[in-house]
């Protein structure tokens, strides 16, 4: 009820509850922002116009979800035009050059034992981008690939086809290589 209140507030241009409401999600969305856009200056920036793009926009939250999930899905969507914006394109594939693995799905992401959280962020960046932020939306975000295909405006074919080619490509970069060494 509490949450409803302060978003009500901010409906209303109350500006000690937009703070409010700021302070509770700016870490959070800060570190989902993080997790596209390497510089620390650019996550905030991204941060502070998904903020002011939110509250422009309030009036079209209809609470169908949380407000956290609604707030991150335009941080992702404002990190993903930013990145756009600096030529670091997402690459469409084509409907007709996909091919539909028949493979059933798999929830294994198995790696060796040895492999650090850190090994597997260092070669979640490492993957070409139309990749990355497929894996990224997926493993890290949570989103399924209906959510995924709508972010990135490809559709959910392209969406599991990535995936599923970036999960190889990051096992390749996770297995040991030449005398025990990664990458």
């Amino acid at each position: 009820m509490f949450q409803v209140n302060i978003i009500e507030q901010c409906k209303q241009n109350n500006r000690k509850a937009q703070l409010q409401l700021y302070n509770q999600y700016c870490n959070g969305m800060y570190i989902v922002a993080k997790r596209f856009l390497k510089d620390a200056n650019d996550a905030e920036d991204v941060v502070q116009e998904a903020f002011i793009k939110a509250f422009s926009k309030l009036d079209q939250y209809k609470a169908e979800v949380t407000f956290g999930a609604w707030l991150k899905r335009i941080v992702v969507n404002k990190s993903i035009d930013f990145l756009k914006a600096k030529k670091q394109e997402l690459v469409e594939l084509n409907d007709v050059h996909l091919k539909v693995v028949d493979t059933p799905i798999d929830n294994k992401w198995l790696v060796d034992d040895a492999i650090t959280l850190n090994d597997v962020k260092l070669a979640i960046n490492k993957l070409p981008d139309k990749y990355q932020y497929v894996v990224m939306l997926y493993l890290i975000e949570g989103y399924d690939h209906q959510e995924i295909a709508d972010i990135l405006n490809i559709s959910e074919v392209a969406s599991r086809t990535q995936l599923s080619r970036g999960k190889t490509k990051l096992q390749e970069l996770l297995t040991l290589k030449n005398h025990g060494t990664r990458y």
